[in-house]
C-alpha cells in the first residue's frame, strides 16, 4: 500500500514538475531549452509507464482469475 502511494505520488511529481519547468521557460526565456523537452518526454514515459503498468498487472490478473474459475467449473 505505502509503495503504491510513492509511486503514485512520484508519477504525479514528475508530471506536475514539467509542466512547471516549461511554463517558467515560456514565460521568462519565451522558448524552451531541447534539454528541457527531452525531460519532459522521459517524465511522461516514466510516469506513463507508472500508470500503465498497475492497469496491465491488474487486466492480466483478472484474465488470469476468470480463466482460472472457468477450468475449476469443467
Amino acid at each position: 500500500m505505502v509503495a503504491r502511494v510513492i509511486r503514485y505520488s512520484c508519477a504525479v511529481l514528475l508530471i506536475v514538475s514539467s509542466i512547471a519547468l516549461a511554463s517558467y521557460q515560456v514565460y521568462k526565456i519565451a522558448d524552451v531549452a531541447s534539454g528541457l523537452l527531452m525531460y519532459i518526454a522521459q517524465a511522461f514515459l516514466l510516469a506513463g509507464s507508472i500508470f500503465g503498468l498497475d492497469y496491465y498487472v491488474k487486466k492480466i490478473s483478472y484474465v488470469i482469475t476468470k480463466s482460472t474459475a472457468r477450468n475449476t467449473q469443467q
